[in-house]
């Protein structure tokens, strides 16, 4: 996608004061909408992705993690504890639009940036909180993170059997769910200011995040007498969905089945052993007993052999790709899920595209992640600040300024 391209949220200035996952992916979705998103990073090590990520993976010096989630932002490195840093910081707020920040509960008040002080100085503005688990309650101050969130929630407890441990999922899927709510709720904010002309307080919590994806299981168990999920002897893909809900080993990799009728299925596998489970409470009632009886059926033919099978008889199926399968698989070539962005040291960085799809102003990755203060000075400019002030600010290590120390 062109570097030029104007994005639908062109005009809107994003303060982004996050870390780690759920907060900088909100800051780049709104970034890959075409907003000038700031990362407010600390001066000496930025935040804890520069120096923190998978297997000690990094290029050149930048982690991976970083590089994931930081795109289309730039860079302002200031001492938000100093009160020069805090000076220029409040110059800034009065020209953005949102404000995006996961401190836990209390810190923002102590640094003198709660949502009271910054409303009061930019009404119009945004503000935005992630939190694990929300700003009251005799929880609030805990550590929200992913796992953590996956055991809170009772969602370990749906996949495997009864002779496994609680099971986690194996991506962080609550810290990305609570980063795309964390901006449909500012969007949301930016529509009602449109009306009012005053911004307000969003708040998304990873808990509150996690339960709304379980709000079927969740309606579920609060509404009827049926406890909370009891997995069975052999292994599901979710204890409330009866078989052939799961994964299978096939002659050459893994397969897998979503719902489907039992007898359906026991036709397109040619036996007659599924025939007597009609009804679809027998799924559920019957599961062991059916899962016992088409694993090892699988064994026969490949995963493609098998999916091709299926789809004649309108079963749902799919292969159980690893990173190098996903990449070459033909579908995510022909969408482009996997694209290329331009780094000014790194060079050409392959990395996944924005999933969002707009017909007239295109979602697009305009820069790469930024170095730690690269856009200082230019950022600060732009609220006024001379380049004598800007600067001082550096001598005085209230701000980072990258491109001044080349």
């Amino acid at each position: 996608m062109p570097e030029s391209m104007t994005g639908a949220l062109d005009g809107i200035r994003v303060l982004d004061a996050t870390q780690m996952l759920a907060g900088p992916m909100a800051g780049m979705r709104f970034g890959d909408l075409g907003a000038d998103v700031i990362k407010i990073e600390p001066p000496t090590t930025g935040e804890f992705n520069r120096t923190h990520g998978y297997a000690g993976a990094e290029i050149d010096g930048w982690k991976t993690t970083f590089l994931g989630v930081n795109r289309n932002k730039r860079s302002l490195a200031i001492d938000l504890k100093h009160p020069e840093g805090k000076g220029a910081f409040l110059k800034l707020v009065k020209t953005a639009d949102v404000f995006i920040q996961n401190f836990r509960p209390g810190v923002t008040e102590r640094l003198g940036i709660g949502y009271d002080t910054l409303h009061e100085l930019n009404p119009r503005l945004v503000y935005t909180s992630i939190s694990g688990y929300g700003s009251t309650g005799p929880g609030a101050a805990r550590p929200g993170q992913d796992l953590v969130m996956q055991g809170y929630s009772g969602s370990m407890w749906f996949v495997g059997s009864k002779n496994d441990p609680p099971t986690p999922g194996g991506i962080p899927s609550i810290d990305v769910m609570t980063g795309y709510q964390a901006v449909i709720g500012a969007l949301a904010a930016l529509h009602s200011r449109d009306k009012t002309g005053h911004g307000q307080h969003v708040e998304v919590d990873m808990l509150s995040v996690v339960m709304d994806a379980q709000v079927q299981e969740l309606v579920t168990y609060l509404n009827t007498d049926i406890v909370p999920p009891q997995r069975g002897t052999e292994s599901s893909a979710h204890a409330w969905i009866g078989a052939p809900y799961g994964v299978y080993k096939t002659k050459d990799s893994w397969l897998t089945l979503a719902m489907c009728p039992v007898n359906v299925l026991g036709q397109a596998l040619g036996t007659d052993e599924l025939q007597r489970f009609i009804r679809l409470e027998d799924a559920q009632k019957h599961a062991d007993e059916i899962y016992a009886i088409i694993r090892p059926m699988f064994a026969a033919r490949t995963t493609s052999d098998w999916m091709s099978h299926f789809d004649t008889f309108n079963i749902w199926s799919g292969p159980v790709h690893d990173y190098p399968a996903l990449e070459k698989d033909a579908q995510v070539v022909a969408r482009g899920m996997i694209t290329e962005m331009n780094h000014p040291t790194l060079g050409v960085l392959r990395t996944v595209a924005p999933p969002i799809r707009l017909s007239e102003t295109p979602t697009s990755i305009r820069s790469a992640p930024p170095a730690l203060g690269s856009d200082s000075r230019e950022i600060l400019a732009g609220v006024g600040f001379d380049n004598e002030a800007i600067s001082r600010l550096a001598e005085l290590g209230v701000i980072r300024d990258a491109k001044s120390e080349k």
